[in-house]
C-alpha cells in the first residue's frame, strides 16, 4: 500500500511567497483527505448510495406530492439534491472529530505549515465529494425519468446554488465537530439534522401542511434552495403567495451567505484555540 507524504516542505530561504506556500500546504491537506477515499472505499460508497436510496424510496415506495400539480419525480429530485447537500454535515463532523481524537490535527499544527491549510484542505475535499454526490444523484434522477427544461446557464446556476448550500453546511460541521470533540457526538447532531432536513419542501409543498408548519417550512434554508433550484431546472415547484416563495432565489443565496459569515469565523477561532 502506498502512503501519501503529507509533510509540507520548509519555506525557502529568504521568505518566499506566503500565499503560495499557504495554497501549497492546503493542496497537501486536500490530497490527504482524497487519499482516504482509496483506503476507505466502503465509507465513500455508503455516502453515495444513501441519498440514492432515499430518492428511490420516496419516488416509488412512499410517494407523496400532496398539493402538487405536475409530475412528482420532477418535484422530488431537486428537493433530494438539496437534502443531500444538507445531510453531508455528518460526514464532515465525523472526519474532523476522528482527526481530533487521533491527535492528527495537533501534529499538523506543530508542523511548519500555514495554519489555515488544515481547514482549507478539509473544505476543498468535502466540496469535491459533494460534487461527486451531485453527479451521481443527477444521473440516478435522469434514469428514473427526471428532466430539466432550462438551458446550460440555468443548469449551472442550480448546481451552483446547491454547492453554495453545501459550502455553508460544511463550515457548520467543522465548527460543531471542534465543539463536540468526539465522534460519538455526531449522533446527537444527526438527531437535529434529520428533522431540519425533513421539515422542508423536499417531499411536499408547504400549501399541503397546516398554516404554521407551512410557514416554518417556507423559511427553511433548505426549502429556499430547493425552490430556487426547481425554478432554474424548470420543474414543478411551490406556488407563490408568500414572500419566501416569491424570493426563493434571493434566500437561496442569503441563507448560505449568512450561515457562512457566522460559522466560518467561529470555526477559525475554535481551531486557533485548540492548542491552548
Amino acid at each position: 500500500m502506498t502512503t501519501l507524504d503529507v509533510t509540507p516542505s520548509l519555506p525557502a530561504a529568504g521568505g518566499g511567497n506566503r500565499l503560495g506556500r499557504a495554497l501549497a500546504d492546503s493542496w497537501t491537506m486536500t490530497r490527504r483527505e482524497l487519499a482516504h477515499w482509496a483506503r476507505q472505499p466502503v465509507q465513500v460508497v455508503v455516502g453515495l448510495v444513501f441519498p440514492v436510496m432515499l430518492l428511490l424510496m420516496f419516488g416509488f415506495l412512499v410517494g407523496g406530492g400532496r398539493g402538487l400539480a405536475g409530475d412528482y419525480v420532477d418535484f422530488l429530485v431537486p428537493g433530494m439534491l438539496a437534502l443531500t447537500m444538507a445531510f453531508g454535515l455528518e460526514s464532515t463532523m465525523l472526519a474532523v472529530t476522528q482527526d481530533l481524537n487521533k491527535g492528527v490535527i495537533d501534529r499538523f499544527r506543530s508542523m511548519p505549515m500555514a495554519p489555515s491549510a488544515v481547514l482549507v484542505g478539509r473544505s476543498v475535499a468535502d466540496m469535491i465529494q459533494s460534487a461527486v454526490s451531485l453527479v451521481v444523484m443527477i444521473g440516478v434522477g435522469w434514469a428514473i425519468g427526471w428532466r430539466w427544461h432550462g438551458g446550460p446557464a440555468s443548469f449551472l446556476g442550480a448546481v451552483g446554488l446547491l454547492l453554495l448550500l453545501r459550502f455553508a453546511m460544511l463550515w457548520i460541521g467543522i465548527h460543531l465537530a471542534m465543539v463536540a470533540g468526539r465522534p460519538e457526538m455526531v449522533q446527537a447532531v444527526q438527531i437535529l439534522v434529520w428533522p431540519v432536513g425533513f421539515l422542508s419542501n423536499a417531499f411536499a409543498t408547504p400549501q399541503s401542511m397546516p398554516g404554521w408548519l407551512g410557514t416554518v417550512v417556507e423559511w427553511n434554508p433548505l426549502s429556499a434552495t430547493a425552490t430556487a433550484v426547481r425554478d432554474l431546472f424548470g420543474n414543478p415547484g411551490v406556488t407563490g403567495g408568500s414572500w419566501a416563495a416569491d424570493h426563493a432565489a434571493l434566500l437561496a443565496v442569503a441563507w448560505p451567505a449568512a450561515l457562512f459569515l457566522v460559522f466560518f469565523p467561529l470555526a477559525v477561532r475554535r481551531f486557533r484555540r485548540l492548542s491552548h
